[in-house]
């Protein structure tokens, strides 16, 4: 892609970049950049940057397929398709730089005469940069500094030793220039040298290994001018070694920035998460459990090595006034019209969670803005490609669609043989890789593939030994599998183990064992585990905060050791506004929610919808064990024995007096989803009744058949849905699922030792 603007390829600005981002509060950091983006202001700007195809002089490493990186392009595209459709972006007011055009001097030139020159006191800046983040070793100096890699930056060699990637200093000095102090900045890219390009099933964006170099007394020169630019704006006030407003790094420290890959498209999961979750937020929407929502998603593929960070001048500043971060009233939705022919509609659906994407069956949209149409449009979801879905008209008025409009979710239809994809790890040999085909073979709903090459769902591979990449970077995070049970540390796994491992290689609990084993040994062992496994799968496909109509809302609490709020998610479709929450300032600020072991939880559940609702909740904990909750009161129960919810009440899970919730170890991520409905969960009762003993109807029990119990939950939903839609228009081997009828809400926290 070129530049719009031949003035950039004569102007020289100072620009290199990178950044030293701390840890601080996501959801904090969300709060403010929504915020930013939505108050109304006299002009939004816009520099959206991305870089896949690398040459191995830069990027010091062999492109695999002709590129170093795949989801960069996509990042541009779905900040871009976020800024224009959703905060009133102007298309001209956002300059695009992609691969080729993407040089240290084209980035320059662009900040320069795109924002500098152009950007006036109380506009809106956005700025964005997805590609290969460096550490690079001043070897006049004998430090090390933080870089963004441009499409030209050549390594430093002993005849040319001059640095040319765009340095952290220069960064912070370009947007310092930028006259305005609503700046907010989006890094999916990482500066951590590790070695290697793939991690898992994931690709990282950091170089492998860190240059040495110097800086040139040109790129000196452009600091110095930049400096007296920035002394001179009048009306800004910069402190001299912080960003200005907030930058939004998809990781911090010694961690990891990585891509994932999904059927048709690959994205920063950082951007991705960031960019869906914004889709679907409203004014009235708690941002900071929206933005634990974001890093939940990036933790559960990536595991602990990738820690989106907030840094920034204004990440810690509190009581911002409204007339500063005012709101305004901007549609949410799932996705926007490309283009119509006849009956025949092009959607982007770059606001529907990746992970239902990949399984979208012939769901069905409607226009976000439908009022004076006397018959709403359907569209129904025929193929897909990427982020792009083609639709067919199914009912209502085609007249009224045309391109640019606001699509939402109306029925999410699922396909029921829904399969559970095993990358084999790059570690292993060619040898184990056949063995361990072979031996996944048999499995039902199994399909291997190899790392790196297509999408997964979960990592086969060996123990690796302690040298591994997570304890180069963090000794307090292991590699290697975590004990299970918190005062009973299981013996460390042999080099020549298998196990099961997320995308980002963190170990799955119980899949690894002490003894070297065959892998077809290995693969049968860890099979019960498989099935767990794609039952989780399974549930996180109904997850629909963003897009259910039932209105209900969830807040995590904990009791003890001490009493605080955690987390808080509603649905944010549901029709008219829920009641006033005074207690969501209480909501802790850390960019992930950690709980200790040993820490006595609930979950406040309020229905604020005009029926009553049933309701369910299943767990995964840092043990990798299912568990399912129930109602210990009688008064949240209906008469035929299920959780119900009235209009306007709330329910206790569990009930303080039963005090039987008590975090467990070890360590690692646990996840919670309660599902709500608008009728009883028959199938799953039935599931869950055949391994529960009678006198604990309705205590926590453990779910042994986690896969059949989620089966039935679909089943369950399914039905409830079932005057939707006609059973013609819909696959007979898919779930439809009713927006209006139901609401799963997901929660991911990380449990830490007491």
């Amino acid at each position: 892609m070129t530049l719009k603007r031949r003035a950039f390829l004569q102007r020289l600005a100072g620009a290199l970049a990178a950044l030293g981002i701390s840890e601080s509060g996501l959801a904090l950091m969300s709060d403010r950049y929504q915020q930013a983006l939505a108050q109304p202001t006299r002009r939004k700007l816009a520099l959206l940057i991305g870089i896949n195809q690398y040459p191995e002089s830069v990027c010091d490493c062999s492109p695999a397929h002709g590129a170093a990186l795949n989801g960069c392009l996509t990042d541009v595209e779905l900040q871009q398709e976020l800024l224009t459709h959703r905060f009133g972006f102007q298309p001209n007011d956002i300059l695009v730089l992609t691969d080729q055009a993407a040089t240290r001097q084209n980035i320059e030139d662009a900040f320069m005469d795109h924002l500098v020159n152009q950007a006036q006191p109380g506009d809106v800046v956005v700025v964005h940069i997805s590609g290969l983040g460096s550490q690079v070793h001043l070897s006049n100096e004998n430090r090390l500094v933080s870089s963004v890699v441009p499409v030209d930056g050549l390594l430093p060699s002993a005849e040319a030793p001059v640095i040319h990637d765009v340095l952290e200093d220069t960064l912070r000095l370009l947007l310092q220039a930028v006259s305005t102090e609503q700046v907010a900045t989006v890094l999916d890219l990482g500066f951590m040298p590790v070695g290697r390009t793939i991690h898992g099933n994931l690709r990282i964006r950091s170089r492998p290994n860190a240059p040495s170099g110097q800086i040139s007394a040109a790129e000196l020169a452009v600091q110095e001018r930049l400096r007296s630019q920035v002394a001179r704006l009048p009306q800004v006030q910069h402190s001299p070694e912080s960003f200005p407003g907030l930058v939004l790094s998809a990781t911090s420290g010694n961690h990891i920035a990585v891509e994932g890959q999904w059927n048709g498209f690959s994205a920063g999961l950082f951007t991705y998460a960031l960019t869906q979750r914004l889709w679907s937020t409203t004014p009235a929407t708690t941002l900071r459990v929206v933005f634990n929502q974001v890093i939940g998603t990036v933790k559960q593929i990536a595991g602990l090595e990738q820690q989106p960070a907030l840094s920034g001048q204004k990440a810690q500043r509190q009581g911002l006034t409204s007339s500063y971060f005012s709101p305004i009233a901007m549609p949410n939705a799932d996705g926007v019209i490309r283009s119509v022919e006849d009956d025949k509609v092009q959607l982007w659906l770059g606001g529907v969670p990746a992970t239902v994407l990949d399984n979208y069956g012939a769901s069905l949209l409607t226009l976000v803005a439908s009022e004076g149409i006397a018959v709403p449009p359907l569209l129904q979801v025929r193929s897909r490609e990427g982020l792009i879905g083609k639709a067919r008209l199914l009912s209502g008025e085609g007249s009224s669609l045309m391109a640019g409009q606001l699509v939402r979710e109306v029925v999410r239809v699922l396909p029921r043989n829904v399969g559970l994809t095993v990358a084999l790890d790059a570690s292993l040999e060619r040898i184990e890789r056949v063995d361990a085909i072979s031996a996944f073979a048999p499995i039902a709903r199994v399909t291997p593939v190899i790392a790196g090459e297509q999408p997964a769902d979960v990592l086969f591979g060996r123990a690796l030994p302690a040298q591994t990449l997570t304890a180069s970077l963090s000794p307090q995070t292991l590699v290697s599998p975590v004990p299970t049970a918190a005062e009973t540390p299981e013996p460390a796994p042999q080099p020549g183990s298998y196990g099961l491992f997320s995308l980002g290689r963190d170990a799955i609990p119980n899949t690894l064992i002490p003894e070297a084993e065959a892998v077809k040994t290995a693969v049968n062992r860890v099979t019960p585990q498989l099935k767990t496994l794609l039952a989780l799968k399974l549930l996180r496909l109904t997850v629909n905060s963003g897009s259910s109509s039932l209105g209900v809302r969830a807040t995590l609490e904990m009791l003890a050791p001490e009493e605080r709020l955690i987390l808080q998610q509603e649905t944010s479709r549901a029709p008219g506004k829920p009641p006033t929450n005074k207690v969501t300032s209480l909501l802790i600020e850390e960019a992930v929610s950690t709980l200790p072991v040993g820490s006595q939880l609930q979950y406040r559940l309020l229905n604020y919808s005009n029926q009553p609702v049933y309701f369910l909740l299943l767990g995964l904990d840092s043990n990798g064990s299912v568990f399912a909750i129930h109602p210990s009161d009688a008064s949240s129960l209906a008469p035929d024995n299920h959780a119900l919810i009235a209009p306007g009440d709330t329910v206790i899970v569990p009930p303080v007096s039963a005090a039987d919730w008590l975090v467990q170890g070890p360590p690692g991520l646990a996840e919670t989803y309660l599902v709500f409905s608008r009728q009883p969960f028959e199938q799953t009762e039935q599931a869950l009744q055949a391994e529960r003993p009678s006198a604990e109807v309705h205590r926590m029990m453990a779910v042994l058949n986690p896969l059949d119990v989620v089966q039935a939950l679909l089943q369950d939903l399914h039905q409830a849905s079932s005057g939707s839609l006609a059973s013609s228009e819909v696959p007979a081997d898919s779930y439809r699922l009713d927006v209006n009828d139901w609401a799963t809400l997901s929660f991911v926290y990380q449990v830490v030792a007491a």
